[in-house]
């Protein structure tokens, strides 16, 4: 028999918001958090602007001993340490360290590349002949695994415990990896999420590229542009997200906060054939994995009243917004409302899945609908395909029961939650 799976715990440490409170009055109130970066002015970025989660020193000793924080510089897995161990603290559970681990719980917590800054100080020290400095937790920062393993230390977890990586869809692909261990019984509880590192290192790659905008390094609130005519491409961002995940029986029987439930979802790729590259998706696979999470988890597509969509303000906004009105079969004002988090926060890359994902599940939850910032100038292939106002520019308090949340990354990888409102 299927289990049920519901989301008993929230974390976040976001650029316009670190811990659940902050984060979710600052999408309420289309707080952004996009900031200019001295560090990338210096090296000359075009792209000078970008959104880092502020996380003081004060707040990284509530997650980490001293000795823990000596020679340590992976923000990647800083940011989610703290929302990991956010949404455990949330969902109610203990924090015990006893003889034996918890052999119900387990973590998948997703990343890009981790520790890089770490990597850059390694380095230099072994060219200089300097091996033996490089500290005894220079491996645990700069593995992979390195956030799913600090967590899986600190909570106890006795389950399964990894990394995934999958580009932006890593997040995403992360929280339908721990829906299907729960639901098959292999688990009981599983914390899901991922995160990114921040800084010059991880985003020069994309400034290279010339996929993210400089044309607002004087105005940077005014740069990430989801959906508009004006976008001209993304703000790099970092942090992480975080959820519980649990069987339905088990947060009933010990009396959690149930903020929603997974009903089902799907991962796919589009093989970098036909329109499909390693940066451009294939829209044939983008729809097929709209369709197929529709058809997993047993919903309309009509039922649909919500959609967070991956949105990222490039010349692709008005291709993903084509491809929501072909798998869903809607479009004009049978549209659902759809907004994107990037407005406020920019794109941060592999922590964007499970950021924006917190930020869905909270819309549901709560009831409202967050607004969409930068796009008073909707790009006209937009407004061709669906009607304005299902872009809300204000906050909108509405009760919904049904959301879905994409990601599509490069490698031309795809992954689609369907959410429900717990009732």
């Amino acid at each position: 028999m299927k289990k049920r799976v519901v989301i008993t715990g929230l974390g976040v440490v976001a650029p316009n918001g670190v811990g659940l409170d902050e984060f979710t009055n600052a999408i309420k109130n289309g707080i952004s958090g996009i900031k200019h970066d001295t560090k990338l002015e210096r090296l000359q970025f075009s792209c000078q602007i970008a959104g880092t989660p502020s996380v003081s020193p004060e707040l990284a000793l509530q997650y980490f001993t001293e000795l823990e924080l000596r020679n340590f510089n992976s923000s990647g897995i800083l940011y989610g340490v703290i929302a990991g161990i956010e949404a455990w603290k949330n969902a109610g559970l203990p924090m015990e360290n006893n003889e034996n681990p918890d052999w119900e719980s387990g973590t998948i917590f997703g990343t890009g590349t981790s520790g890089i800054d770490k990597f850059r100080e390694s380095i230099y020290k072994i060219d200089d002949l300097q091996t033996r400095r490089l500290g005894s937790t220079a491996v645990a920062q700069t593995m992979n695994s390195g956030v799913s393993a600090y967590l899986g230390g600190k909570l106890g977890l006795g389950n399964q415990v990894t990394t995934n990586s999958s580009a932006c869809t890593t997040g995403t692909e992360a929280i339908l990896m721990a829906f299907e261990r729960i639901k098959t019984g292999k688990a009981k509880r599983m914390l899901a999420g991922s995160t990114s590192d921040s800084g010059p290192y991880i985003w020069g790659g994309f400034d290279a590229m010339k996929v993210c905008t400089f044309k607002h390094n004087q105005d940077p609130e005014a740069g990430s542009r989801p959906l508009s005519a004006t976008a001209s491409g993304f703000v790099p961002g970092s942090g992480a997200g975080a959820l519980v995940l649990e069987d339905l029986e088990s947060a009933l029987a010990r009396g959690a906060t149930i903020y929603g439930e997974i009903l089902g979802g799907s991962c796919n790729s589009g093989g970098q054939r036909g329109t499909g590259t390693m940066t451009a998706p294939n829209a044939i696979a983008v729809q097929k994995c709209i369709v197929d999470a529709l058809e997993d988890a047993k919903v309309a597509a009509n039922d649909i009243d919500l959609i967070n969509g991956h949105l990222t303000a490039t010349s692709k906004d008005s291709l993903e917004i084509e491809n929501w009105t072909k798998a869903l079969n809607r479009k004009g004002n049978d549209f659902p409302l759809i907004n994107s988090l990037k407005g406020m926060v920019g794109h941060c890359l592999s922590a964007a899945g499970s950021i924006e994902s917190v930020a869905t599940v909270l819309q549901l939850h709560e009831g409202f609908v967050f607004p969409n910032l930068n796009c008073a100038d909707l790009h006209p292939e937009i407004t061709d395909l669906i009607d304005e106002e299902k872009i809300p520019r204000t906050k909108l308090e509405k009760n919904m029961q049904y959301a879905i949340k994409a990601s599509f990354g490069f490698g031309d990888v795809n992954a689609c939650i369907v959410f429900k409102k717990y009732e």
